[in-house]
């Protein structure tokens, strides 16, 4: 069997430092961090005060007041995220099969804000349990690609997947899968996340994972730097349009780039913590690449995981240089969650977006807040420290691990 092919039509973003795609590329370009203190709750006795919010942000401004009610802060972004993408490629005007069009989506964690609340609210009541009737729809994570689904018609294959920080890049590779064998001609692809929210900073400081540089927040995510000390919690959606190739050219769509590969693998290692030579890391990589049919010296850029962890940065970096020899020192790689944060479950799409937009424009933006050299990462690899790059990117690559070992690579490729 022929595996038909999949390309990218459609795009859509809400993030720290854009609220749409446009936005967000622009801030991508120029550097500009979304790292601010904390307005979504009063965190001043937590050990973090910052996180990367989306900014200016009022739902009412995309939903009726009713609407909103229902929907978790979590799920908003995505629906709005989805609409862009959708009004983006032109499938409804197109009048695409509906029932061949489907939605697979990513969160980590689900609607955290609306579980949060309602447990608060049912310990302070003396133990009536007054619960909101929609805490259940609001909260679980697979209610976002049901609400776009609802709100468009579409009955295709619907369904989240949920791998901690790789949950929308292994909903892009599923997405992928399924449009190769032929089960669906459209799928509606993306992830978001919204755990800017008391238990959410209260747990990751628990584990000492986030960076507590209160003193300067825009300058706390700095992957690959000497002295980073852990990653900023971010929030925000992304959607990308897969589409089967031959579909896409039948309507007359715009084709931006194939997703020509996916690859993933496993740390089989620890709770939280990479593998420590990166094991994890090469072997979703290696994969990737054979899932697309390219070498390894035909790679232009990477963009990498790059949390700004002590211990991730140099697992990543050294699965790199061990995967692409002497070629490692001439991709272009980067970190941009160096400006947007990690934004957790939705990490893997928006990277995955900022990846295809080097392919279209050939810019690699940059990992901004780089200070000092850390002398166990290579510094031969080109980090694209603090400004853009002009380059020409034929095939591009987006790293994504999460917790658990979890680990998912995508693979980009001018068309």
């Amino acid at each position: 069997m022929e595996l038909k092919r999949v390309v990218v039509t459609g795009f859509g973003a809400i993030t720290p430092i854009g609220n749409n795609a446009k936005e967000y590329w622009e801030n991508l370009i120029k550097g500009e961090s979304g790292a601010a203190p904390i307005t979504l709750f009063d965190s001043t006795n937590f050990k973090t005060k910052f996180a990367s919010e989306v900014k200016n942000y009022d739902p009412l401004n995309y939903f009726d007041k009713k609407e909103a009610k229902k929907m978790d802060r979590n799920s908003q972004f995505g629906q709005i995220a989805a609409r862009e993408a959708i009004a983006h490629s032109r499938l409804i005007e197109d009048n695409v099969n509906k029932d061949r069009v489907g939605v697979v989506w990513g969160s980590g964690i689900g609607g955290l804000e609306t579980f949060e609340t309602e447990v608060l609210g049912f310990a302070e009541s003396n133990g009536i349990p007054r619960f909101n009737p929609f805490f259940i729809p609001k909260m679980i994570a697979d209610i976002t690609p049901g609400n776009i689904s609802i709100e468009y018609g579409f009955h295709g294959p619907n369904y989240t997947t949920v791998s901690a920080c790789a949950s929308s890049a292994n909903a892009l590779i599923d997405a992928k899968m399924l449009i190769n064998l032929g089960k669906a001609d459209v799928i509606v692809c993306g992830g978001s996340e919204a755990a800017v929210t008391a238990s959410g900073m209260g747990g990751f400081n628990a584990m000492h994972a986030l960076s507590t540089r209160n003193d300067d927040p825009k300058t706390a995510s700095r992957p690959f730097d000497k002295d980073r000390d852990g990653f900023v919690l971010g929030e925000g959606a992304g959607c990308i349009i897969l589409e089967e190739y031959e579909h896409a050219k039948q309507r007359g769509a715009t084709i931006y780039a194939e997703l020509a590969g996916g690859g993933m693998s496993a740390d089989a290692h620890h709770m939280t913590a990479p593998h420590p030579e990166g094991l994890g890391a090469y072997l979703v990589m290696k994969n990737c690449l054979e899932d697309a049919g390219v070498t390894a010296d035909e790679v232009d850029h990477i963009n990498m995981h790059g949390t700004s962890t002590p211990l991730g940065d140099i697992a990543e970096s050294n699965a790199i240089a061990k995967l692409f020899g002497e070629h490692a020192y001439d991709i272009q790689i980067n970190s941009t969650k160096s400006m947007t944060g990690h934004l957790l479950g939705a990490a893997g799409v928006i990277e995955a977006i900022a990846a295809l937009h080097t392919i279209i424009h050939g810019i690699v933006p940059p990992t901004i807040n780089h200070f000092t050299d850390d002398e166990n990462i290579d510094s031969r690899l080109n980090f694209t420290f603090n400004h853009a790059v002009e380059k020409d990117v034929n095939i591009a690559m987006s790293n994504t691990f999460g917790f658990g070992g979890h680990n998912a690579c995508v693979l980009f490729k001018k068309i």
